[in-house]
């Protein structure tokens, strides 16, 4: 120890007398011994974060691959009473799906169809990723009533406890939503037991964008429906549709996909928004779930950049379905790949004026398509605008493009999965 203190001493070139020496050498393990503390201190901080950052990604990763957002704690999940603005506790004690049916029964009694009502023979329309769609006759009890065509959206019976509270949920959800001529009816459910269908009303013409592919080819009519569409009829459609939006935001929803797909068209050119499953989303988890694969090219820019959207992203995509119909169904942006949509837009690029649409058209368009939600009209407002060019629209000339579509390739352009196309009752 005498040995290292002269050498200290050495090495500061002072001598054993010198009082200031000491001092310096003693200056040493004021710095350091702290110095080591701090330095402790951090790395222990650091390993606590890295610790709570994992445990954080890991339960994202576990909500991705469920294909849900975050849920409530499975002690209890709490589910909004459609008409009495109050909220049931229902306790997830239950360990069959048996028994949570037979805890929900109340809620759901006023809209329970009687099975018998139901013909046994189902046409298969669809098979859908939470079970198969059908088609089928129903009868009201009354004999001297026709039977009436109905739609039943049936959970797979695979389906565990989770499923089958989102199937009721969806459920609730229409209840809650009410009536409303542009949007597709609930008309009631059997749940009771297994298996469980949604009754929905048919609306047999199919989707508008099958339409407008249809209206490019030499058919006048079919099944009733006339293949043709006018500049006032484009009008007449959009009109219903944001007729549509302005119920939803009078409830504080969107829609968050509107696009010719979405809409079911009947014979009357009556338009129906379908395809609520974002708006159920947004209702009872207060977000969309990140596991929701949406067309790129149909987004607005907020979507785009995952921000919180309103009512305006849906004005946004309405923009795009102007498009659609006065294109007779044509993919947007064609020239720009899906991946590059965000990266095209931000160099504040849209979509040019389409030949067969007209400059008062393209100005509501263009509307639309503004970068800043907050300058995008409400749907009232741009329902207005469409009212007043509809006075002035050509009702005489009907829309032609030559070329038909080949599902495949638009697709791929739009980039949408092709098996989306397959069938209008995909999307309910």
């Amino acid at each position: 120890m005498g040995d290292r203190r002269v050498m200290t001493r050495k090495l500061l070139e002072c001598s054993f007398s010198d009082k200031l020496c000491v001092v310096q050498e003693g200056q040493y393990e004021v710095i350091i011994v702290p110095a080591l503390f701090v330095g402790a201190f951090l790395i222990l901080l650091g390993v606590i974060l890295w610790l709570f950052i994992r445990g954080q990604r890991a339960q994202q990763q576990r909500s991705g691959r469920q294909g849900i957002a975050p849920m409530p704690s499975s002690r209890g999940l709490r589910w909004e009473e459609a008409g009495q603005g109050g909220n049931v506790c229902v306790p997830l004690k239950e360990t069959s799906v048996e028994s949570f049916l037979r805890a929900r029964a109340p809620v759901l009694d006023k809209l329970q169809v009687p099975r018998e009502q139901l013909s046994e023979v189902l046409e298969q329309i669809y098979n859908g990723s939470c079970g198969p769609i059908y088609r089928a006759k129903r009868n009201s009890g009354d004999s001297s009533a026709k039977p009436k065509s109905v739609v039943l959206k049936a959970l797979k019976e695979s389906a565990g406890l989770h499923e089958v509270q989102n199937f009721l949920g969806q459920i609730q959800f229409y209840q809650y939503l009410g009536k409303h001529k542009n949007l597709v009816q609930l008309e009631g459910c059997c749940t009771e037991r297994l298996p469980l269908y949604m009754v929905l009303e048919d609306v047999a013409q199919g989707d508008l964008l099958s339409f407008l592919w249809t209206c490019r080819r030499d058919v006048m009519t079919m099944d009733g429906l006339l293949y043709d569409i006018t500049e006032k009829q484009v009008y007449h459609i959009g009109k219903q549709v944001l007729l549509a939006l302005e119920f939803l935001e009078d409830k504080h929803l969107f829609h968050g996909d509107v696009a010719a797909r979405n809409i079911l068209i009947q014979s009357d050119l009556t338009a129906k928004l379908c395809g609520l499953g974002l708006a159920y989303e947004v209702h009872t988890q207060g977000a969309i779930s990140s596991a929701r694969t949406i067309p790129l090219k149909w987004l607005s820019p907020e979507r785009l950049l995952q921000r919180p959207a309103g009512i305006r992203a849906d004005i946004w995509s309405f923009g795009i379905l102007l498009y659609e119909m006065v294109t007779l169904g044509a993919p947007p942006y064609p020239e720009v790949p899906p991946t590059s949509i965000l990266q095209h837009l931000q160099r504040r690029k849209i979509m040019k004026r389409p030949s067969s649409c007209k400059h008062t058209m393209y100005n509501i368009m263009k509307s639309c398509w503004r970068w800043s939600e907050d300058s995008r009209p409400l749907p009232r407002e741009l329902r207005v605008r469409l009212e007043a060019a509809a006075r002035t629209a050509d009702d005489k000339a009907v829309l032609q493009v030559p070329e038909l579509v080949v599902p495949e390739l638009y697709a791929a352009v739009a980039g949408i999965s092709v098996n989306s196309l397959s069938y209008s009752y995909s999307i309910l």
